[in-house]
C-alpha cells in the first residue's frame, strides 16, 4: 500500500437550502470529505496550489485539487503528537506545531511537500505548552506558549523557525488572575502587515495583546467576551480585507450556548459583532468582502467585511483558512469544508 493514501470525496454538496428569505437565498454550500483516520483536526492552511489540514496521531494531509482529493504526508515522529497549527510558505515548504507539556511541543518542517520532516525546535521548557505560530515572511514568526515562570512564552524566529528567542518579561503586560490561551484552532496569535501582530486569551479575563514591533513589545486590552469560567474567553484572530482585527471565542465546555463571541475592534475599541451569538467561534478567514466565522457546531458567513452575519448552513468546523479563491474548514472525526463563494460574493 502507497506511503501517500488517496483519498476518495464522500460527500459533495449538502444542506440544501430551504429558507425563502432574501439574506439566505443564494448563500454558498460546503463541500466535506472526510479523511480515513478520523482525525480531531485544529490546523489548516492554503498554499499556492495546495490544501493541507494537520491534527491528533500525527496527521498532516495535503490536497494539489483543491479538496476533491486528499494524500496522508503524516510526520513520522517517535511519539504520537497532536498538530493544532500549521504554516505554509509555497506549496512544497510548511512548517507544523505540535501541543502538549515540554517536548511533546514540536515544530516540524518540510521542504518537500511533506515527503520527509525535519524536527526543528522542541520546547526547553519541562512544563511549557505551545499554542500557535504565525510568520510575517518566509523568516520571521512568532510563537505564543503558555506562561512560564509568570508570564506569557512569546518566541520570535528570523531564520524561517528554525532558531526561537523569548521576548523577556518586561516586554508584557502582566497576567491576569486566572487567565490562559487556548490552542484551538491555529488562530491565537496571527501577524499583520508592517511588523503587527495580535494573540488572545481567556480564562475569567478575555484579552487581546498586540505589537507593531515584530513581536518584541506588546500592549494589552480588555475585549467583551464571555468570560464567566476557565474554558471561557478569547480563542482565535483573524483580519478582515480592510485590515480590522476581529477576535472571536466563547467556552468549549458549553459550545452551543447563547453569549458574547465576535467582536471587532474599531478605532482602538472593541465593539460586539451583531451574528447572534450562537455558540463557541473559533476561526474566521475573509475573501475580499466575504468573511467565515466557525466552530464545532455551526458557521456564519457576511459579505460585508464582518458588519452583519447570517446563519450559515451546514457543518461547522475546529479550525479555518482561506485562499485568494476557496475557504478551508476542518474539525471532528476527520471532517474537511471546502466552501467557494460565487463571483457576486456569496
Amino acid at each position: 500500500m502507497p506511503t501517500r493514501t488517496l483519498l476518495t470525496l464522500l460527500v459533495t454538496t449538502l444542506w440544501s437550502l430551504s429558507s425563502p428569505s432574501q439574506a439566505q437565498d443564494s448563500l454558498p454550500n460546503w463541500q466535506v470529505s472526510e479523511l480515513e483516520n478520523g482525525a480531531s483536526l485544529r490546523g489548516s492552511a492554503v498554499g499556492p496550489a495546495s490544501l493541507w489540514v494537520t491534527g491528533t496521531g500525527n496527521t498532516v494531509f495535503r490536497s494539489d485539487d483543491s479538496g476533491k482529493s486528499w494524500q496522508g504526508v503524516s510526520v513520522p515522529a517517535d511519539s504520537k503528537l497532536d498538530f493544532r497549527d500549521i504554516e505554509v510558505f509555497d506549496d512544497q515548504t510548511a512548517i507544523v506545531m505540535s501541543v502538549g507539556e515540554g517536548q511533546q511541543s514540536r515544530l516540524y518542517r518540510t521542504e518537500d511537500g511533506g515527503g520527509q520532516w525535519q524536527l526543528v525546535f522542541e520546547n526547553p521548557d519541562k512544563k511549557g505548552f505551545f499554542d500557535s505560530i504565525d510568520f510575517w515572511d518566509r523568516d520571521r514568526g512568532v510563537l505564543l506558549g503558555d506562561p512560564v515562570d509568570g508570564y506569557y512564552v512569546v518566541m520570535v524566529t528570523e531564520d524561517g523557525g528554525r532558531n526561537w528567542k523569548r521576548i523577556g518579561r518586561k516586554s508584557l503586560p502582566a497576567l491576569h488572575d486566572r487567565e490562559a490561551a487556548f490552542a484551538a484552532s491555529g488562530n491565537t496569535v496571527i501577524t499583520g502587515p508592517d511588523g503587527t501582530a495580535w494573540f488572545t486569551t481567556g480564562g475569567f479575563a478575555a484579552r487581546v495583546y498586540s505589537s507593531d514591533d515584530y513581536g518584541r513589545s506588546w500592549r494589552v486590552s480588555e475585549v467583551p467576551l464571555h468570560r464567566e469560567n476557565q474554558t471561557s474567553g478569547g480563542y482565535g484572530l483573524s483580519l478582515n480585507h480592510d485590515g480590522e482585527v476581529f477576535v472571536m471565542g466563547g467556552d468549549y465546555t458549553n459550545r452551543p450556548a447563547t453569549y458574547p463571541n465576535l467582536a471587532k475592534s474599531a478605532k482602538d475599541k472593541w465593539q460586539l459583532a451583531d451574528n447572534g451569538q450562537r455558540g463557541l467561534r473559533t476561526a474566521m478567514g475573509c475573501i475580499e468582502t466575504t468573511c467565515i466565522v466557525t466552530g464545532k457546531t455551526a458557521s456564519d458567513i457576511s459579505f460585508d467585511d464582518g458588519n452583519s452575519w447570517h446563519p450559515l448552513p451546514g457543518p461547522g468546523f475546529y479550525t479555518l483558512a482561506a485562499g485568494p479563491e476557496l475557504f478551508l474548514g476542518a474539525g471532528a472525526d476527520g471532517s474537511v469544508g471546502v466552501l467557494i463563494p460565487t463571483d457576486d460574493g456569496r
